[in-house]
C-alpha cells in the first residue's frame, strides 16, 4: 500500500480517536455504566443512549452499503458466531464492570487524568498479552463450537441485509421516538460545558462511518493492546514472544478502500497496519479526553481512592483484556459496528455481555463499593 494511503488511514484514525475522546469525556459517555447502572440502581437512561447509536448506525450504515459507500462488507477481522465468543462476552461483562471503564471508557477517564483507570489500562495490556499463552487451544475450543460459518444474520438466512436491518431499524427508531415524548432521552446537567448523551451518540454514530467509509473498518482497539503487551514482554521475553503462535499470525489481511494493495496486521509488537489503524486512535481519544478536561478546568491527577477500587480495576482489566481477545473484539467494535449490520458474532457477545455485567455488578457491590 502507497504512503498517502497510510497517511490517510492515520489521520482519520487520530482524528476519529481525538473527536471520540472529547465528546465521550464531556458526557461522561461510558458503555460500562449503560449495563451497570441497569443493575446497580435501575437506571435505564444510559442504555437507551447505546440503543440510539446502534438504531442510527443501522440506518446508516445500511443505506451507505446501498449507496456502495462502504467496502469490504462485512468488514474485516469478523468471524462466525460460536459458544467462545459467548462465554468471552460474559467475561467481558464481568471484567468492565469490575474495572470501571470499558476498553474506550478506560483511555477518556486516563485523558482526564484518573489514575485507577492507569491501573485498569496496565490490566488491560497484561490480560491481552496472556491471552498468547492459551491462544491455541481456545482458537481449537471456537472452531469445534462454530455451527455454521455465516458472518452475519441475513447470510444465514440468505437474504439482503436491508430486509432485515430496516425493519428493525424502524421498529428501534419508534421506541425511541416515543421515549422522546416522554422525555425519557435526554436529562439535566449542570457541569459546565456538558454534552448530551443523545449528541455523543449521534457523532459516533457518524465517526463509525468515517471510519469504515475511509480506512475499511468502524472502531476497534483491543488489537493493539495485545501489540504493546506483547512489545513490552519482548523486552523482558523476547524468545518466548517469539514462540507464542498468537503474535506471529496476521489476522488482518484486507485491502483498504483507498488502497490499491492489501495491508496486513496481526498481535505481534511489529508496526504494521494494525498499528497505524489503532494506535492513532488509542492516542486521539486520550489526548481529546485530556483536551475536554482542561478547557472546562476539570483535569486533575484522581488517585485518592481505597485500594480495594485499584484492585478492582487491575482484576477488571485483566479479565476485559483476555475477553477481549478470546471474543476476539471488545465491546465498541461489537456493539457500536457489528451489531448494527446484524453480525452473528457481535450479537452473541451482547447476549453474553449481559449476564456477564450482572455479574460484575453483583461482584462490585459485594466487595468493592460496599
Amino acid at each position: 500500500m502507497g504512503e498517502s494511503a497510510y497517511t490517510l488511514i492515520i489521520a482519520t484514525s487520530a482524528f476519529v480517536g481525538l473527536v471520540a475522546g472529547f465528546f465521550m469525556h464531556r458526557s461522561d459517555f461510558c458503555v460500562t455504566a449503560m449495563f451497570r447502572d441497569v443493575f446497580l440502581v435501575r437506571d435505564f437512561f444510559l442504555l437507551r443512549m447505546l440503543l440510539l447509536l446502534i438504531v442510527a448506525s443501522m440506518l446508516l450504515f445500511e443505506f451507505s452499503r446501498l449507496g456502495g459507500l462502504l467496502s469490504p462488507y462485512p468488514f474485516p477481522l469478523l468471524g462466525p458466531g460460536s459458544l467462545a465468543t459467548l462465554i468471552a462476552g460474559a467475561l467481558f461483562g464481568v471484567g468492565m464492570v469490575l474495572a470501571g471503564g470499558c476498553v474506550v471508557g478506560t483511555l477518556y477517564k486516563l485523558g482526564a487524568g484518573s489514575v485507577v483507570a492507569l491501573v485498569a489500562f496496565a490490566g488491560l495490556l497484561t490480560g491481552s498479552a496472556l491471552y498468547a499463552e492459551w491462544h491455541p487451544w481456545w482458537s481449537d475450543f471456537a472452531r469445534a463450537t462454530t455451527p455454521h460459518e455465516a458472518i452475519t444474520l441475513p447470510q444465514l438466512v440468505g437474504i439482503e441485509p436491508v430486509f432485515l436491518i430496516l425493519p428493525l431499524a424502524v421498529v428501534g427508531a419508534v421506541v425511541l421516538y416515543r421515549w422522546q415524548l416522554r422525555g425519557l432521552l435526554v436529562r439535566k446537567a449542570y457541569a459546565r460545558g456538558h454534552i448530551a448523551p443523545w449528541q455523543t451518540a449521534l457523532v459516533l454514530v457518524v465517526l463509525g462511518f468515517v471510519s469504515w467509509f475511509l480506512i475499511g473498518m468502524p472502531l476497534g482497539i483491543t488489537t493493539s493492546y495485545a501489540k504493546i503487551g506483547a512489545g513490552i514482554e519482548s523486552l523482558f521475553l523476547p524468545d518466548r514472544v517469539q514462540a507464542l503462535a498468537y503474535f506471529q499470525v496476521q489476522g488482518l489481511n484486507y485491502t483498504p478502500p483507498f488502497a490499491d494493495t492489501p495491508v496486513q496486521g496481526g498481535a505481534g509488537p511489529q508496526l504494521d497496519a494494525v498499528a497505524a489503524i489503532q494506535y492513532p486512535l488509542i492516542g486521539g481519544i486520550v489526548l481529546g479526553a485530556a483536551v475536554s478536561a482542561v478547557s472546562v478546568g476539570e483535569w486533575r491527577l484522581r488517585y485518592r481512592i481505597p485500594a480495594r477500587q485499584y484492585a478492582s480495576a487491575l482484576i477488571g482489566g485483566l479479565l476485559v483484556g483476555a475477553a477481549a481477545r478470546m471474543v476476539p473484539g471488545c465491546n465498541i467494535w461489537h456493539l457500536w459496528g457489528g451489531v448494527p449490520i446484524l453480525a452473528i458474532q457481535s450479537m452473541l457477545f451482547l447476549v453474553g455481555l449481559v449476564p456477564g455485567a450482572w455479574i460484575g455488578s453483583r461482584l462490585l457491590s459485594r466487595f468493592v463499593i460496599r
